[in-house]
C-alpha cells in the first residue's frame, strides 16, 4: 500500500505489505504507551508518518499521496466511529440532562469558535468572509476519533460527557458545513429545506435502523456483520449525495442496538428479543472497535505523511495557528467554566482536531477556496491541540494498564453489556416494575 503512495523503484511488493502490517503492529504498541503515559497513540502516529516522511525526502524518494485517498480513509474512519460511539452511549431518564449539557457545549462552542476563526481568517487574510467561516468551521469540530480512545482512564461522568459532546460536534459541524457549502444558506426557503432534510434524514434512520437491525438477527449464517457494514457505508454515501445528514443513520443504528431494553423497543420484542439483540450488539461493538482502530491507523500514518515539517516553521503559520488555538481554547473555557457551570478538568484540554477536520478541509469546494490560507496552519492546530490534550491526560492522571479499552474489543465480560438486564414484561408487553 506505501508503495501507491511513495514511488520508489526497484523495492519488492512484499516489503509494502510488511511494511503494513508493521504499522498495525506499532500502532497496538502505541495504545499500549498511550494506556501508560497519556500520550494519545494518534499524535505517535502522525509523528510515525511525518518522520517516514522525512527520511524518504532524505533519500531522495518521491512522496505523492492523493487527496482521495487521505478522504476515504476519512470517510470510512468516521463511519466506524461514529457506530462504535452509537455503540457506547446509554440513554436512560437519569442521562437526559448530561446528553443536553454535551449538545449544548458542542453546539454553542462550535458555534462561537467559527465565528471568532472566521474574523481572524478574515482580518488576517483579508478574503472574503463566507470563505474564512467556511475554512473556520472545520477548525471548530472537536475529533471523536481522536477523544474517544484516549478517555478510558477518566471518571465515567467525564468520559460519557466527552463521548457525548465530540459525538455531537462531529455530526453538527459535518451538516453545518455541508450546508453552507450548498450556497445560499441565509434563503427562509433553503433553511426550510434544511430543517426538512433534518426531520427526515431522523424518520429515516429510525426506519433504517430496525431494519438493518432484524436483517442483523434473522441471519443466521457466519458473514453478516460485514455486510451491514457495506449497507452503512451504501446508505451514509447516497445520503450524501441526496444532501442529507446521512450521519444520523450511523449514529442512530448504535444507539438502537445498544438502548434495546428501552420500552419505546418493547412492541418490536416479538420480531426482536432482548438476548439476540443484545448478543448482535456485544459482537457489531467488537467488530466496529477493531474495525475503526485499522482505519485510523492508516488514516493518521497517512496524514502524517502530507505534513511538510518546513510549513510548520513558517513564522505566519505559527502565529496565526497559534492564535487560532488561544481562540479555540479560550472559548472552550469560558463556555465550560461560566455557562455550563462544570469542573472542566481535564475535560477543557481534550479539544483535539482531527478525522473532521481534515475530511472537511479536503471537500471545500474550488469555489470557496482562500488563495492566502497556509496549509501548514491546518498542520498546525491539528498537532497543537492534540498536544494540549496530551498535557491534560498526563496531567489527570493515568491508572495502571487495563486489559479492555476503548482500544480493545468489548468482549462477553465487558461491564456495557452484562450491565443490561433483560427487562420484564407483563402479558401486554409492558415493562413490570
Amino acid at each position: 500500500m506505501l508503495g501507491y503512495f511513495c514511488q520508489m523503484d526497484g523495492v519488492s511488493s512484499y516489503i509494502y505489505i510488511i511494511a503494513a502490517c508493521l504499522l498495525v503492529v506499532f500502532s497496538y504498541v502505541y495504545n499500549l504507551i498511550s494506556q501508560k503515559t497519556g500520550i494519545p497513540s494518534v499524535l505517535l502516529l502522525l509523528s510515525s508518518g511525518i518522520g517516514l516522511r522525512e527520511i524518504l525526502i532524505y533519500n531522495n524518494a518521491t512522496v505523492s499521496i492523493p487527496s482521495y485517498s487521505v478522504e476515504v480513509f476519512g470517510i470510512l474512519g468516521l463511519i466506524m466511529i461514529v457506530l462504535e460511539a452509537g455503540l457506547d452511549l446509554q440513554v436512560s431518564r437519569k442521562k437526559i440532562k448530561l446528553i443536553r449539557n454535551a449538545f449544548l457545549s458542542a453546539l454553542f462552542i462550535l458555534a462561537f469558535s467559527s465565528f471568532a476563526c472566521s474574523a481572524l481568517l478574515y482580518y488576517t487574510l483579508q478574503e472574503d468572509y463566507l470563505h474564512c467561516l467556511i475554512y473556520a468551521i472545520p477548525l471548530s469540530v472537536v475529533s471523536s476519533a481522536i477523544v474517544i480512545p484516549s478517555i478510558s482512564h477518566l471518571e465515567e461522568n467525564k468520559k460519557e460527557f466527552l463521548v457525548y459532546e465530540t459525538s455531537f460536534s462531529d455530526i453538527i459541524g459535518i451538516i453545518v458545513f455541508n450546508y453552507i457549502i450548498a450556497g445560499n444558506f441565509l434563503q427562509a426557503s433553503n433553511l426550510a429545506i434544511f430543517f426538512g432534510s433534518v426531520v427526515l434524514a431522523l424518520l429515516l434512520s429510525v426506519v433504517l435502523s430496525l431494519l438493518i437491525l432484524l436483517m442483523l438477527t434473522k441471519i443466521k449464517t457466519k458473514i453478516r456483520f460485514f455486510l451491514v457494514f457495506a449497507v452503512l457505508i451504501f446508505l451514509y454515501a447516497g445520503g450524501k449525495m441526496l444532501n442529507l445528514p446521512a450521519l444520523f443513520i450511523i449514529l442512530l443504528f448504535g444507539l438502537v442496538v445498544s438502548n434495546w431494553q428501552l420500552s419505546i423497543f418493547h412492541r418490536f420484542y416479538k420480531w426482536m428479543n432482548f438476548t439476540e439483540v443484545n448478543d448482535v450488539g456485544k459482537l457489531l461493538h467488537g467488530l466496529t472497535a477493531e474495525s475503526s482502530f485499522l482505519i485510523r491507523t492508516f488514516f493518521f500514518f497517512i496524514f502524517g505523511l502530507t505534513i511538510d515539517v518546513r510549513l510548520l516553521l513558517d513564522l505566519d503559520v505559527v502565529l496565526t495557528g497559534s492564535a487560532l488555538v488561544i481562540i479555540l481554547f479560550i472559548i472552550r473555557f469560558i463556555y465550560l467554566r461560566f455557562f455550563l457551570h462544570a469542573h472542566i478538568f481535564p475535560e477543557l484540554f481534550f479539544m483535539p482536531r482531527g478525522l473532521i477536520t481534515v475530511l472537511l478541509f479536503y471537500s471545500i469546494p474550488e469555489v470557496y477556496k482562500l488563495s492566502k490560507f497556509n496549509e501548514g496552519i491546518l498542520f498546525f492546530v491539528v498537532l497543537t491541540t492534540s498536544i494540549i490534550m496530551m498535557i491534560g491526560s498526563i496531567s489527570y492522571g493515568r491508572p495502571e494498564l487495563q486489559a479492555i479499552n476503548d482500544e480493545i474489543p468489548i468482549t462477553e465480560n465487558s461491564d456495557i453489556w452484562n450491565s443490561l438486564a433483560e427487562p420484564l414484561l407483563d402479558d401486554t408487553g409492558k415493562e413490570k416494575i
